[in-house]
């Protein structure tokens, strides 16, 4: 089953210095950290500060793209969670056919911002982050790795307006 979610913020995770979007179940309080990179947290955040970069970015051409090939993005879907890492798809509408493409989070979540499209995540992948440990960027490429602590974190249940104030970007 597939949850819709909102973004509730964008922060900086205060052990690593690494950001992090927070998704929020837009029927709960359940929340889901993903660990970004940090130009993919800057096209997120231009985007929900509706700041207009004077050339289009990465993120603005794609959108683009899509628009005049005469398709449209449906939805993003965040799939799965393996080994630490986010997986999902940008469900697009082309005419009658559906096309899924493969894309990091980040990147499918900096699109579904400029599409004004919905979020999803698979059920199974908050189960599995609840257990995950923070041990590795989730969403960030090899190049990108930040070494972390070794030791395992629990994500809290809940972040208050206090938590989300003092680590905002």
């Amino acid at each position: 089953m597939e949850i819709e979610m909102k973004i509730r913020g964008l922060m900086i995770d205060p052990s690593a210095n690494t950001p992090i979007v927070i998704l929020k179940d837009v029927n709960s309080e359940t929340l889901l950290p993903i660990w970004v990179g940090a130009y993919e947290a800057n096209a997120i955040a231009l985007e929900i500060e509706k700041i207009a970069p004077q050339r289009p970015m990465t993120h603005d051409l794609l959108k683009n793209i899509i628009e005049q090939m005469g398709a449209r993005v449906q939805r993003i879907i965040i799939t799965s969670l393996m080994d630490n890492v986010f997986y999902a798809v940008i469900e697009l509408i082309m005419g009658d056919n559906m096309i899924f493409l493969d894309s990091r989070p980040s990147d499918a979540i900096a699109l579904a911002l400029r599409s004004d499209c919905p979020i999803y995540v698979n059920e199974e992948v908050i189960k599995n982050s609840r257990s995950t440990n923070a041990e590795k960027g989730s969403d960030l490429g090899l190049e990108d790795e930040i070494e972390r602590d070794e030791e395992a974190v629990e994500w809290p249940e809940e972040i208050d307006d206090s938590d989300m104030n003092k680590y905002k970007m």
